[in-house]
């Protein structure tokens, strides 16, 4: 095993030439990781906005039921996927097991109830606020909805990064269900795994700190844009 000085020098190395093997890993990773957090809030804004801007029955069990979801553990849901893709379950046809399709999968059925959860309570809080002038001015349905999700778009694109970050740091799911193949279902996070559990700690610490590095950019850029918005809208 390497020392850990020598570890964190071989890694920034890593890092700083780009190396190609550590770029496909971080491609891909990315890839599955924002393909997941865009399915997720196709299914989880329209979701959390009905449950968030509309009383009807079974809303109180809605919002139980998706709060208990975000704490859905990751080797569960790999394993019901895991199921449904092998070539006994109901969509094993499709040959989508330890592809980066079933990856995404995954990552969405992960994501989508915290995206549907946080939507929900920022809906409700701003459909709150907002109550007597939608009254006023005879605003309903759809066109409600469309307003509060317009007026909370700043606070959902935190929502989203929630989401990002949840995706991007998962293991358990997406080895059972990737299997951590090079070359196609490799990600930083399976990889860090794997490479920690063989001593090479190189490439594990440069893939951390290419973690922490997009955690650091995606909050500087979602800060930077509320912070925009708010100048905008005191001008």
């Amino acid at each position: 095993m390497e020392s850990l000085g020598s570890a964190v020098a071989d890694a920034f190395g890593l890092v700083l030439s780009g190396d190609p093997a550590l770029m496909e890993i971080i491609g891909l990773s990315l890839r599955v990781t924002l393909s997941a957090v865009v399915l997720a809030c196709l299914f989880g804004l329209p979701i959390g906005a009905a449950a968030g801007a509309f009383r009807f029955p079974g809303r109180t069990a809605l919002a139980v039921v998706l709060n208990a979801l975000m704490g859905l553990p990751p080797v569960v849901v790999g394993l019901g996927v895991y199921l449904t893709l092998s070539a006994s379950g109901p969509l094993g046809v499709l040959g989508l097991l330890y592809t980066p399709t079933a990856m995404v999968i995954a990552q969405t059925i992960l994501v989508t109830p915290i995206v549907a959860a946080l939507t929900r309570q920022v809906i409700e809080d701003l459909n709150s606020e907002y109550a007597e002038q939608f009254a006023s001015l005879g605003v309903r349905g759809t066109d409600r909805v469309g307003a509060l999700l317009w007026d909370a778009r700043y606070s959902l694109l935190t929502v989203a990064l929630a989401g990002f970050g949840r995706a991007i740091a998962e293991v358990g799911a997406v080895i059972i269900v990737g299997g951590n193949i090079n070359h196609v279902t490799r990600v930083m996070t399976t990889t860090i795994a794997l490479e920690t559990s063989k001593g090479n700690l190189s490439l594990a610490l440069a893939l951390g700190v290419v973690l922490l590095a997009i955690a650091f950019i995606v909050n500087a850029l979602v800060m930077a844009v509320r912070a925009s918005a708010a100048r905008s809208a005191y001008a």
